[in-house]
Order: C-alpha cells, then sequence, then structure tokens
C-alpha cells in the first residue's frame, strides 16, 4: 500500500458528478453554502427544540446581563430542562430593552421555570452492573502500591461519571436540549453533562481496562443510535450540537469492543452506522479534491459544520467576538469557521487561525487536516475488516481501495520530507479552483508545528495484519523530528509551541494527543520509539498522579511544563472529572505497567532506562 502514488484510484479524475463539480467550485468561492447544504442531508433540529433554544438563549443573555461576565458560564442555561409552560417561562421574562433583573430575582425566576442543568441525568452508579471495586485480572503489571491503589481510585470514577437520561427526556422532549439514549452513559464530567463524541473513545479504552465490557458496549450503541437517527455522531448528546461533528472514531470503538469480547452481533449492529458515518465525512460538503504535481487527483476531508450563527452553548461570547465585525454576512462566516473548528475538537488552537492573535482570522474550512484524514483512513480499514468479518466481500474490497487511495492522498498532499511531519494543507482563500479541484503548492503546507503533525504514527498501532501506514524507518525519523519539535516537555507532549491563550496551544497537553501518538510509536517496530513512548507515558502518568494528588481530581488537561500542574486558557474555567483523562491513564498503565522500583510522584525516582 505504502509508496505506490501511481495507483488507478489516486490517478484518475475526481470522484464526483458534474453537478456536484459546480458546488465545489461555488464553496471554493463562498464557504458559505455549507449550512444551506448539509441541512438538506443531515435534518435541521426538531421545531420543539428550536423554539426551546430560542427561549434559553433569551435566558443566557439575559442571565449575563443580570450575573455579569465574572464566572459565567453560558452552557448552564442551554442545559436547563424546562419545568413548565414555555410561554409562561418566556412572558416572564424581561425583554432586552428593560433593565436587567437582580441576581436574586434572574435565580428566583431559574428556579420557577427550570431544573437544575444536568437534572434530566440521574446519577447511575448502582446500575453499573459490570462494576467491581477490583476487577479480575486488573492492570497485572502495575507492580508499585501506590500506583495501583490510585489506578483503583481513578476505575472507582467510573462510578461517579455514570448516568442515564431521565424518562421524562423522551415523553416530553419539547422541555429539553438532551437528547434521549436507550442505554446507560458515561459523561465527561463537569461542565459536560452530556456524552461526547470523541470522549467516548478513550472513555471506551479505560472501561474496557476496566474489564467493564457492557457499559463500553453502550457506550458505542448509543453512538450508533445517533448515527441512526441523524445520518452523524453529533459532537455532543444534545440538540444544539446536531449542527457538528466531532473527530470520527466510531469505527475504532467498534473495534476495541469486538476485540475485547468477539462480539459480532455488536458489530453486525454498529455496520450500517458506519456505512452511513463515511458517507457523511466523505460528502461533498467535507471532500476536497486535489491534484498533485504529477497530475493524479486526490480526495481528503476537512471540517465543516452545519451552523452560520453563534454556537447556543457559547452563544453570548461568540456574539461578542463578532460583535468586531460589522457585516452581518461576514459575522456568519466567522460563526460558521467557530463552529467548524468546534467540530474538530480543537476549540480553539491557532492552528486554525490566520493570524493567532486574533480568533476572528478562523479558516478552519479551508484547512485540510492531518488528523482527520488519518482517522477516516482508519474507519475505512476498520469498516474492510468488520465487512469481511461478517461476509460481505465486496464492500471489504471497497473500503480497502477506499483506504489504499486515502493512504496515498496523505502521503502526496500532507507529507513533509523536509520536515519529516504531515502538516495540514491550506486551501486557497481567493477560490483558486478549476472544475471543483486545487492545484497542490508546497507553500501550502503549514509548516508550524503542532501535536497533530504527528498523529498518523498511531496507525501504526491499528494496522490489522495489512502493510504499515509508516514502515519502521519512516517511524524513527519522525520520532526524530518529534524529539526536535519542542513539543517534548516535562510533563508530556505539548498541543503546539506557540503560547497564545487559547486551550489547544501551549503550554497546554492533552490526554488523547499523548495516548495517540505514545501508541503510534510503540507499535513502529523500533526500540527506540518504544523507549520514548514509554517515557511519554511516564511522565504523563506522573503528572496526572500529582495532580490528582494535590486537588483530588482528574483534570481536562495539564500543563506540560510543569509534572502536577493541570491546564488552563481557553474560553470556560478548566474541569474535572474527567473521563478521556481516565481512560488514558488507565491504558498506559496496561500498556506499560509500573514497576515496584519506579516511583510515581514528580520526583522522577527510579526513572530507569528511560530517554532525556
Amino acid at each position: 500500500m505504502h509508496g505506490h502514488r501511481a495507483s488507478a484510484s489516486s490517478s484518475s479524475t475526481p470522484r464526483h458528478p458534474a453537478s456536484i463539480l459546480l458546488l465545489l467550485c461555488f464553496l471554493c468561492a463562498t464557504q458559505t453554502a455549507a449550512p444551506a447544504a448539509a441541512a438538506a442531508r443531515s435534518g435541521e433540529e426538531p421545531t420543539t427544540s428550536t423554539a426551546l433554544i430560542g427561549l434559553l438563549l433569551r435566558v443566557q443573555s439575559t442571565a449575563l446581563r443580570a450575573l455579569g461576565p465574572d464566572g459565567f458560564d453560558p452552557k448552564r442555561y442551554v442545559d436547563l430542562p424546562l419545568s413548565t409552560d414555555a410561554r409562561a417561562a418566556a412572558a416572564a421574562l424581561p425583554s432586552p430593552d428593560k433593565p436587567p433583573p437582580s441576581r436574586a430575582e434572574m435565580e428566583r425566576y431559574l428556579a420557577r421555570y427550570f431544573g437544575a442543568a444536568g437534572s434530566d441525568l440521574v446519577p447511575a452508579a448502582a446500575e453499573l452492573e459490570d462494576f467491581e471495586a477490583e476487577p479480575r485480572g486488573f492492570l497485572p503489571r502495575v507492580r508499585s502500591r501506590a500506583a495501583r491503589a490510585w489506578a483503583l481510585e481513578v476505575h472507582a470514577l467510573w462510578r461517579l461519571l455514570a448516568r442515564r437520561v431521565a424518562r421524562g427526556v423522551a415523553e416530553r422532549p419539547e422541555r429539553h436540549t438532551l437528547l434521549p439514549l436507550p442505554r446507560g452513559v458515561v459523561v465527561p464530567g463537569a461542565r459536560f453533562r452530556e456524552v461526547y463524541y470523541w470522549d467516548s473513545y478513550w472513555i471506551v479504552r479505560g472501561l474496557l481496562v476496566s474489564k467493564m465490557y457492557y457499559s463500553a458496549k453502550d457506550t458505542v450503541l448509543n453512538l450508533v443510535h445517533l448515527v441512526q437517527k441523524y445520518g452523524f455522531v453529533p459532537n455532543g448528546a444534545r440538540s444544539y450540537y446536531i449542527n457538528r461533528s466531532q473527530p470520527p472514531l466510531l469505527s475504532s470503538m467498534v473495534l476495541e469492543v469486538y476485540e475485547a469480547t468477539g462480539d459480532v452481533k455488536s458489530v453486525r449492529e454498529a455496520f450500517p452506522s458506519l456505512l452511513k458515518e463515511h458517507s457523511f465525512w466523505t460528502s461533498e460538503i467535507h471532500s476536497v479534491a486535489i491534484r498533485d504535481n504529477r497530475g493524479h487527483v486526490h480526495n481528503l476531508s476537512r471540517y465543516q459544520a452545519n451552523w452560520n450563527r453563534p454556537r447556543p452553548e457559547s452563544a453570548t461570547i461568540d456574539e461578542e467576538l463578532a460583535s468586531k465585525i460589522n457585516s452581518t454576512a461576514d459575522k456568519g462566516k466567522l460563526y460558521h469557521q467557530i463552529a467548524s473548528a468546534a467540530e474538530s475538537g480543537w476549540d480553539f488552537s491557532s492552528r486554525w487561525m490566520r493570524n493567532s492573535t486574533d480568533m476572528t482570522m478562523l479558516a478552519t474550512t479551508y484547512i485540510v487536516p492531518v488528523d482527520l484524514n488519518t482517522f477516516i483512513f482508519k474507519m475505512e480499514l476498520d469498516i474492510a475488516s468488520f465487512a469481511k468479518l461478517i461476509g460481505d466481500n465486496e464492500t471489504s474490497e471497497k473500503f480497502l481501495e477506499a483506504s489504499k487511495a486515502r493512504h496515498i492522498a496523505i502521503d502526496s498532499i500532507l507529507w513533509n520530507s523536509e520536515m519529516e511531519q504531515w502538516l495540514d494543507y491550506w486551501l486557497p482563500t481567493d477560490g483558486d479552483c478549476q472544475q471543483g479541484v486545487y492545484q497542490w503548492k508546497s507553500d501550502s503546507q503549514n509548516r508550524d508545528t503542532f501535536a497533530s503533525n504527528f498523529i498518523p504514527l498511531w496507525l501504526n498501532a491499528h494496522h490489522s495484519g495489512s502493510v504499515q501506514f509508516a514502515d519502521t524507518a519512516k517511524s524513527e525519523r519522525v520520532m526524530a523530528s518529534l524529539q526536535k519539535s519542542g513539543l517534548l516537555r516535562a510533563a508530556g507532549i505539548a498541543t503546539s509551541p506557540t503560547r497564545t491563550g487559547q486551550q489547544w496551544d501551549f503550554p497546554n497537553g492533552w490526554p488523547p494527543l499523548q495516548h495517540l501518538i505514545a501508541e503510534g510509536l510503540l507499535h513502529s517496530g523500533s526500540k527506540e520509539a518504544a523507549r520514548l513512548a514509554e517515557d511519554i507515558a511516564t511522565r504523563w502518568v506522573r503528572t496526572n498522579y500529582g495532580a490528582y494528588k494535590a486537588t483530588g481530581k482528574m483534570h481536562e488537561k495539564y500543563d506540560v511544563e510543569a509534572c502536577g500542574k493541570s491546564g488552563g486558557g481557553g474560553e470556560y474555567k478548566p474541569q474535572t472529572g474527567f473521563g478521556w483523562t481516565n481512560g488514558v491513564v488507565l491504558s498506559f498503565l496496561e500498556e506499560f505497567g509500573w514497576p515496584q522500583h519506579k516511583g510515581i510522584d514528580c520526583s522522577r525516582r527510579g526513572e530507569v532506562g528511560l530517554t532525556g
């Protein structure tokens, strides 16, 4: 598969009928047709939900006027379940031209007409039938008493994060932004009171380490249910999130559960949804055709939300940012870029900005991202494997060919042999495309370094017996590039080397990025890379442990400059809980173990045989 760039699948003309080519050229020029076009594909929110969100946005705006910006979280107000008649709640709310209520009046109003945010999710620790305080076979390679005791505390956090959707959500959907789900859920924690898409991958990984196979399967089948309803997995299980998705890792979750349980029935149940999701990510709205310098046309994917208004969960923040812009049309374009950046999961980062100091310069939909195409390549391989498993050889061959074409596309368009990294590709903003096809230009690769530039290494851990995405020699060159990048710090991998105040930039390190890169290094076939993977995991586990001992919490992200320090920045306060953090720590402890002699605190005691 690797290196054969002249294959028929990559050198043919783009796989688009003429009508779609016209649409793509139109998108090249405007980028604002996406919400309308995508609406026809995925459907708008139900009318009742739209009405409720409209009311909650009025509540949100009034609350900001009443309470002031200090500590204000706009998401709280769009998560409120309505407890009475919507018309009465709307009538009791003062209009924007009237003086705002006092703090006490605002809180009385909320208590009268709404339930507490998150109250339509019921704690479900008692319903976790597969939870055991110390599961049989749990982390056999963790020999350190301190490490094992802490791992059991992290394992026990699944009980605090377990929920089920209250019965009233399905019975009275017009009163809730929460989407009804058929099975028990595990939430990330804190302000994130619902299921999130890409968080769920690491939650599943952690649940499997905890031997909680039913809970892991429930997590996956809830996402399958969402695809069946919407044609894709929304960003999160709220009606205001169905305008966008998140990094597509559903097939990876299905695979992890299948490999842990051997349950072919679940694969069959999920399979049609995986095909739907692939169609979503390769549709004309997400697809980009680029011709390389040999004349071969390659199809890759980008993030593009179905939205050009303020995000309801952050409407007051988005409106304040857009207040710098005069034109209504230009405000809509900014809102579209903001929502598309949120679809990436990296909300927000200088990675998506033409000017890292100015959020109004977001240009997410003009970027072909390394990580998104890595995940879709993995999805295509997974679907090929599942199709073969259930006896659909024709579909298996089709997706194997699709994965080969995407592999060639990633290496042709995104690989940079000088930097030995995969780089995001920036599309021209002036509509410079011919018949829906962009011409590749070397200076359109983003030469800034981000952790995402190394995510294709992850494919080394998941090549299912086929040829590795990057062979050992190439993986070692990428590893050397990572070591010189400035991203490897005292407590983990930084998201970028640039300090911007955005949460997906320096000095923050995020659990998914540590795991994706370390797992790829571990399985690259290089002993040196495996040692670096262990070093990354060691540093990350220690900073998690140090922060937990200091605060009693697992954190959403960490500051990689200092062991034991939680991360910051961004548009909301740092959160604790935390689903994917727990999953990554448990996965690292399972993959690497923890010897008895090796200290787990930030003193680095017993650090033997690790790099740098």
